[in-house]
């Protein structure tokens, strides 16, 4: 079956609008290829993506190495904001963007309402 690219940019998007101090959010294959994508202006989709799967292979090597089991997320903190890496299916993985005034328990909750209805569109 088919993944419908275009449904999912438009839940993305209305998750970017629509969820306060969020900047970005792609979702991307653990190879690297953009599924959609909603990014602040400036920000090469592929790069992003290709990082995204980066990431989420050395996060996972580091779980195992260091004896804590499969990776639930991923978070990078910055002076300027979060990067949050976090599966959704065995397909997918969603990279959210955040302003560091994010509140980080009211975003996680934000994260998994839209993590089903991506895994939703993914099926």
């Amino acid at each position: 079956m088919a993944i419908n690219t275009e449904k999912l940019g438009m839940v993305l998007q209305n998750f970017v609008t629509g969820t306060s101090d969020v900047q970005g959010a792609a979702l991307v294959t653990p190879d690297g290829l953009p599924l959609g994508v909603s990014l602040p202006g400036g920000m090469d989709e592929e790069r992003v993506s290709a990082m995204s799967a980066s990431m989420l292979s050395l996060g996972e090597r580091i779980g195992i190495e260091l004896s804590r089991g499969n990776i639930d997320r991923i978070f990078v903190e910055g002076n300027k904001g979060f990067g949050i890496l976090i599966g959704c299916g065995e397909e997918a993985v969603l990279l959210v963007l955040a302003s560091e005034k994010a509140k980080q328990g009211i975003l996680m909750l934000e994260i998994k309402k839209i993590l089903s209805e991506l895994k939703l569109i993914l099926m």
